[in-house]
């Protein structure tokens, strides 16, 4: 066999496989094109479901007053038990209670292990939402993250600000609106099972 016909015979698998990538490539870019899927509009209806509400947050009626409520200044954790009611008012309905663990130590402000449990048990709503205490207390307004729920707020996503409406007493008398505004997957895209 001759040079030229040897240097032939080992382009020609170089040839093939360009050849092979080549024509991939054009169909991946033609696929992408003309599918139906990418040009596809969302439907007006198939938007995620929106829940909106507002509740307070208050120190619940203590009978015994020397429980003390107010942690010591060094304190590592911060450990609260508050009810959620549907006014401001102490005599509102009580709607829920709200639980937490909070580290406001600077160098756990923003860990993901503050969390603030809110636990609703009415006729109306039953269930659990969390929600993300990240630098909470700070200000007089705070905005925080709702990264769950069970219940009537199963897979809810959304915020949850909280606004200091009135000090009776110390900080930890407070009373807090919290407006919740939250989104759920929509049921469309759900896995059925």
């Amino acid at each position: 066999m001759s040079a030229e016909a040897l240097g032939t015979r080992s382009m020609l698998p170089k040839i093939i496989f360009c050849t092979g990538v080549l024509l991939a490539t054009l169909v991946v870019i033609l696929l992408a094109i003309f599918s139906p899927v990418v040009h596809r509009k969302p439907a007006k209806n198939s938007t995620s479901p929106l829940m909106a509400f507002s509740l307070y947050l208050q120190q619940p009626q203590l009978s015994n007053s020397n429980l003390q409520s107010v942690p010591p200044p060094d304190a590592a954790a911060l450990i609260f038990h508050r009810i959620l009611t549907d006014g401001p008012e102490n005599t509102s309905l009580v709607v829920g209670k709200a639980q937490g663990f909070i580290i406001p130590v600077e160098q756990f402000a923003q860990s993901a292990f503050n969390v603030i449990y809110f636990t609703f048990d009415t006729h109306e709503y039953s269930g659990s939402l969390s929600v993300q205490a990240k630098n909470f207390g700070h200000k007089d307004r705070d905005e925080l993250v709702v990264v769950g729920g069970t219940g009537s707020f199963a897979f809810a996503r959304g915020v949850a600000i909280f606004q200091q409406t009135k000090l009776e007493g110390s900080a930890s008398h407070a009373t807090y609106k919290i407006k919740l505004k939250l989104e759920f997957p929509d049921p469309s895209q759900r896995i059925r099972g």
